[in-house]
């Protein structure tokens, strides 16, 4: 599985997300700009000492990313999808993309692959969850969906 955050702002959330990924064997991609230094304490302590565990490629920007996975499958989190993040089936080594904290996904980037877009259902009024948190439930339901492989 792969995890994409583009454009992340704060250090902690990205620790954080770092260790989840850690412990699930995923790959994490950051999409510049990022909001932080990547030597920042804050996201080298929420990543604890998982930090080795952790596969972590940088990206200047989506394209590039995504014109190096030209095959594999992208869902893209926003409270706006029309389909909850239960109602797809995601294949192995799918990427999951996620935006930055304040302001979510680009909204072109959203218009152009609206048909993989899922949202993570809550109470009428709230905004959104804290993205690690987001990122944390979307990410083992896909892996929940694959049997959870090479996890004990």
């Amino acid at each position: 599985m792969h995890v994409v955050l583009v454009n992340p702002e704060i250090p902690g959330n990205t620790g954080n997300i770092a260790r989840t990924c850690a412990a699930t064997g995923t790959t994490l991609h950051l999409v510049r700009p990022l909001g932080f230094q990547v030597t920042d304490r804050h996201l080298r302590r929420a990543g604890l000492d998982y930090w080795h565990l952790v596969e972590v490629r940088y990206w200047d920007d989506f394209a590039a990313l995504r014109a190096s996975y030209p095959a594999e499958a992208f869902f893209f989190a926003t409270g706006h999808a029309g389909r909850l993040y239960t109602d797809v089936r995601y294949p192995r080594g799918s990427f999951l993309v996620f935006g930055r904290e304040s302001t979510g996904l680009p909204e072109e980037l959203l218009a152009a692959n609206h048909e993989w877009c899922v949202r993570i259902p809550m109470v009428k009024g709230a905004r959104s969850l804290n993205l690690a948190n987001a990122v944390a439930v979307i990410l083992y339901e896909a892996l929940r969906q694959q049997g959870f492989a090479g996890l004990s």
